[in-house]
């Protein structure tokens, strides 16, 4: 049997594993765009949900950061902090020569603006040729006062712990980081996929209207012109065609599924 694409390790006792990603985002997106549009389902599973391991509050003042546990008891954050307890648990397993190296759980970063790293308590591995973008999660509500900074991890040369970095938008208001809310999401890409030789591929087939040839005419119409002169035509013809090949063909191989 062949490794799996992605391997997570976790290493913070009763913090929520990694999840995939539902279509739905939990039931948060209209009902309409559940049954009928594929485009926004797909791109909302596509993934695994990380959570926040413990509940905590953050609080940005403008010039210094504060983190608590119960959103009452306040400690400065003036460069980083651990998960409680987590040194000494780290230090009774790790190589004596890890000692009192294991990794932070929140971390204020150098820059001025509020912003902060916060770790999930977990690493992972991946195939050979395959990277996770680590983004914020899909389609999904967004937490209040938090803007995500995305990134990109090739774990078959990088096994660390998985962060995301993030930037306070308000300041004097606590802002909670919740455990059973997911705060990042990872997804797997092949590394060739945003490498120069894909990404310098690109070009203008048509820059103009007037350029448009025959396919491109007869590809409008089948797709949307003609659709839309049939006002009882049933909805979800798109989404019921992808996941029908979707289902057919391996897209990796083009064989048969």
């Amino acid at each position: 049997m062949n490794p799996p694409n992605v391997r997570f390790y976790s290493f913070i006792d009763g913090a929520r594993p990694p999840q995939r990603a539902d279509r739905s985002a939990v039931g948060t997106l209209p009902m309409r765009a559940v049954r009928y549009c594929e485009a926004v389902c797909s791109a909302t599973a596509f993934g695994w949900w990380l959570f926040c391991p413990i509940d905590c509050w953050v609080l940005y003042d403008g010039t210094g950061m504060f983190w608590s546990q119960d959103g009452e008891s306040w400690l400065p954050l003036s460069d980083a902090c651990h998960f409680p307890g987590f040194p000494q648990a780290w230090d009774d397993v790790a190589p004596p020569e890890l000692a009192g190296m294991c990794p932070p759980f929140l971390t204020a970063l150098g820059e001025h603006g509020g912003f902060l790293q916060v770790q999930f308590g977990l690493m992972a591995r991946a195939a050979p040729g395959w990277g996770l973008l680590v983004r914020r999660p899909a389609n999904f509500p967004l937490m209040t006062h938090i803007e995500h900074f995305e990134g990109i991890v090739e774990p078959e040369s990088w096994f660390g712990p998985l962060f995301i970095n993030l930037r306070l938008t308000k300041t004097d208001a606590p802002i909670r980081l919740r455990a059973d809310l997911p705060l990042a999401q990872v997804q797997p890409v092949p590394c060739a996929l945003y490498g120069d030789a894909v990404l310098g591929d690109m070009r203008m087939a048509a820059p103009r209207l007037a350029d448009f040839g025959a396919t491109e005419w007869s590809d409008y119409t089948r797709r949307v012109a003609e659709p839309n002169r049939r006002p009882d035509r049933p909805y979800g013809a798109y989404a019921v065609e992808t996941r029908r090949r979707r289902k057919a063909v391996c897209p990796f191989t083009g064989a048969a599924a």
